[in-house]
């Protein structure tokens, strides 16, 4: 195990962590906008890019360390490649909805979960 396999194995234990530290930071965000029924767009484009992120380094960790290690295997290195993929189309999605929505300057838009009536409650119960 060489400098350049430790220092990329630390990398990405500290991606991962920093990740996951901002996921856990904007929790209350949204579990305060989805109760209400109304998020941000750029917040769930940064919520789905950091989560596709934080996967994609997970499987970039481990493809480090089978490497590093010894326990590479075909049948591995396959699910691996699999899941470096879904994480790269994720990702890749969630920067090209970042790009967008930066390209148009229109960080104000929202996305209206559910219907809200005037008094606040769910427009279902209303008709009980």
């Amino acid at each position: 195990m060489g400098f350049i396999d430790v220092l990329l194995l630390l990398l990405y234990v500290i991606a991962i962590g920093s990740a996951i530290y901002i996921l856990f930071k904007h929790r209350s965000y949204f579990h305060e906008r989805f109760q209400k029924g109304v998020v941000s767009v750029f917040m769930l484009a940064m919520l789905f890019f950091l989560g596709a992120y934080t996967f994609k380094m997970l499987i970039a960790l481990l493809i480090r360390a089978s490497v590093v290690f010894g326990f590479s295997s075909p049948e591995l290195s396959e699910w691996l490649l699999q899941g470096w993929t879904i994480a790269q189309i994720g990702t890749t999605g969630g920067l090209i909805s970042l790009a967008w929505l930066t390209h148009s300057g229109r960080y104000d838009q929202f996305v209206q979960l559910r219907k809200i009536d005037k008094k606040g409650d769910d427009e279902e119960y209303d008709q009980e």
